[in-house]
């Protein structure tokens, strides 16, 4: 089975309701439940609450203040940093605040050890603030705990759609590579690469079809995490680090600033290896492929974007729902020169 048809078979028995269990086979799920279990004794329990950074980011610049919601799990929170500006809630509020040229007011929602079942309670409380823009960072913890992943994916897309039908819009960054995670030992770890890449891809197409813009993640515990495991990895080596941090947020930064409105394609958009030709670019000359295709790319490739497009005037080909992949130039994240800015 392709990866395309995989994740495809996977986001769909979600929708539906199907177990999904024969799309990762029994015998995975098996050992994945008895090895995540022991993983999770050996990584420890993350309980301690990150900083909170909740406020407004640029508070003298000119205009109306964007709002901005986070959402997720101890990734999106920042578990680990002792200051606020450490944060990916700050980090993605001062970042977009530079884009923008005018304030950000950030509430984050995100909590340590959240999984795709907390994030209706997450988003509660987040519409309360009525943001303009949410991102949403989920799964890893459903990987750990074995959730199934169609559950884990039927519930994403139900918070994605709710917060489009507020006119939010959305930025998922989807499950990352577990394949390097230094506390998990084989063969839990290839399963685990195989899990979380499969249910990224899923999550992709999930959140194309809800109204959301996707970003694989692999970047957050992918390739260069095994390369500078001492940088990038926090003390447990399973939660990043301010540098691992500020990785995520970089790869997930342009995608919100375009949702935002704030991001001027023409200047900062590459293709990265990414073709298009004929009826298959977008306008903005990505390469546009059925959702499938699409997310299966980039479960592969960390930083990509995928969102939804037309092709002919239709959003829909023969395969399903045209998508686009795009990587944005990443610009690094600002760092606040003043933390009274904050507040």
């Amino acid at each position: 089975m392709t990866r395309a048809r995989a994740a495809r078979r996977l986001a769909t028995a979600a929708a539906y309701g199907g177990g999904g269990l024969g799309l990762l086979g029994g015998s995975l799920y098996a050992v994945m439940k008895t090895q995540a279990a022991w993983a999770r004794r050996q990584i420890g329990n993350a309980t301690e609450a990150p900083p909170v950074a909740d406020g407004t980011y640029g508070p003298d610049l000119p205009g109306e203040p964007l709002s901005l919601l986070v959402l997720g799990d101890s990734a999106a929170a920042g578990y680990g940093m002792q200051e606020p500006l450490d944060t990916p809630p700050a980090m993605l509020a001062s970042g977009l605040s530079h884009i923008a040229g005018r304030p950000v007011r950030v509430f984050s929602a995100a909590r340590v050890g959240g999984q795709s079942a907390d994030l209706q309670g997450q988003v509660d409380k987040g519409l309360e603030h009525r943001p303009d823009v949410a991102v949403l960072v989920v799964g890893v913890n459903d990987v750990t705990h074995t959730v199934r992943p169609t559950e884990s994916v039927r519930l994403l897309e139900a918070a994605v759609r709710r917060l489009r039908d507020a006119n939010v819009e959305v930025v998922v960054g989807t499950c990352p590579d577990m394949g390097t995670i230094g506390p998990v030992a084989q063969p839990l770890r290839e399963l685990a690469r195989r899990w979380s890449r499969r249910l990224a891809a899923a999550q992709t197409i999930a959140a194309v079809e809800a109204g959301a813009r996707s970003v694989s993640l692999g970047s957050l515990l992918g390739p260069s995490f095994a390369l500078a495991p001492g940088e990038l990895f926090g003390p447990d080596r399973f939660h990043p680090s301010v540098a691992g941090y500020a990785s995520m947020v970089t790869a997930l930064l342009p995608s919100v600033a375009a949702a935002a409105g704030v991001w001027d394609d023409d200047d900062f958009t590459e293709h990265g290896g990414f073709h298009s030709t004929g009826d298959r670019a977008s306008e903005a000359g990505g390469l546009v492929l059925p959702v499938s295709f699409a997310a299966a790319e980039a479960a592969a490739l960390d930083g990509t974007e995928v969102s939804a497009a037309r092709v002919g005037g239709r959003d829909r080909g023969p395969r399903g729902r045209w998508a686009e992949l795009q990587h944005r130039v990443r610009r690094p994240v600002p760092q606040v020169a003043d933390p009274d800015h904050v507040g």
